[in-house]
This record gives C-alpha cells, sequence and structure tokens, in this order.
C-alpha cells in the first residue's frame, strides 16, 4: 500500500494589491494553521518520502511551516503544479518514482479538490471514510489535509483509485488559534 498526502496551501496574504498571485505570501493566520497542522501530522506519523510542492510562494512557505519531516524526503517544487487543473495533478503523480511508498503534493484550488473527489470516487460515499468523504465533497478549506490509501502503482493511479483514510481541516485541529 503507498499513501497520498493532499495539502492544501495555508491562508496567504491579499494585503499588496499590486504583488502578483503567485508571490502572495501566508498570511499570520496561515501560518498558525501550517503549526498546527504540522503538529497533527507529527502526531500521525505522517512523513512522506516525496513532497511535491507548487513554486508559488505560499505554498513553498507551507512546506517550510510543516517541516521538517522524521525522513529527508525528496522535495520538488514544480512550477507544474501552481494552479494546476487535477488531470495534470493526476499525471504528475503518475510520474512519481515506484519506490516511494508516500507522497505529499502541496496545491491549490480548485484542482487539488477535484483531484481528491477523483481519486475518492463516488463509492466513498459509502465507504467506511463515508464523513470525512462528505466533508471532502463540501469543500478543501486552505490549510487542509486529505490522506489516501492507494493500492497500485503510482504509474497506474486513476479516478477511484484512492481510499480516502482522513480528511483533516484546521478547524478540526486544537492548536490552530484562528
Amino acid at each position: 500500500m503507498r499513501q497520498l498526502l493532499l495539502l492544501r496551501h495555508a491562508k496567504s496574504s491579499w494585503d499588496d494589491p499590486l504583488l502578483a498571485d503567485h508571490a502572495r505570501p501566508l498570511n499570520a493566520r496561515g501560518r498558525r494553521a501550517a503549526t498546527a497542522m504540522a503538529a497533527a501530522m507529527r502526531d500521525l506519523g505522517l512523513s512522506p518520502d516525496v513532497v511535491l510542492v507548487s513554486s508559488a510562494r505560499r505554498t513553498l512557505q507551507t512546506l517550510e511551516a510543516i517541516s521538517p519531516f522524521a525522513d529527508s524526503p525528496l522535495i520538488e517544487p514544480m512550477d507544474d503544479l501552481y494552479l494546476a487543473p487535477w488531470p495534470r495533478l493526476l499525471e504528475l503523480l503518475r510520474a512519481v518514482p515506484e519506490t516511494a511508498r508516500s507522497v505529499l503534493l502541496i496545491g491549490h484550488n480548485p484542482g487539488l479538490h477535484d483531484l481528491a473527489l477523483a481519486l475518492a470516487g463516488p463509492a466513498a460515499m459509502a465507504g467506511s471514510a463515508a464523513v470525512a468523504a462528505r466533508r471532502l465533497a463540501e469543500g478543501f478549506p486552505t490549510c487542509s489535509l486529505a490522506e489516501f490509501t492507494v493500492a497500485t502503482p503510482w504509474r497506474d493511479l486513476a479516478e477511484g483509485g484512492g481510499r480516502l483514510t482522513r480528511f483533516l481541516v484546521p478547524a478540526d485541529l486544537p492548536e490552530a488559534v484562528l
């Protein structure tokens, strides 16, 4: 079994209207949420082998806030992840080395949310993770984390190919003073 972690970047700042979207940093609320999510990930033993992260400033700052990991993962900042639609995200996941047992993808909505829904598939609404799947269907807030188990090799990952095991939003975390 493989593990796929999908993390939406934390809340970003809109304070500077002249700043390009790609260059927007995290705001204070986003930094607090990312710190809380980092603690939750450590408590759950979530430590990826590979991290695919959008090259946007807010995603890189989210990665910085949730690091370090127990192991030293391969970290790949990628321009292709910036605002990518879900089919492109899936394509990039299919290229992950087969030796990776756990992958963390840090990206943006709507692509990340759409990918999570596609991976879970309609069967998730009736399975053991139905509550998490219904929450996921309602939205994918900033700094939320969806955890999937994947039974196939990365190259064969497809719609319905992930089993949603957990969906955490910052509001679930006691450390997140938002």
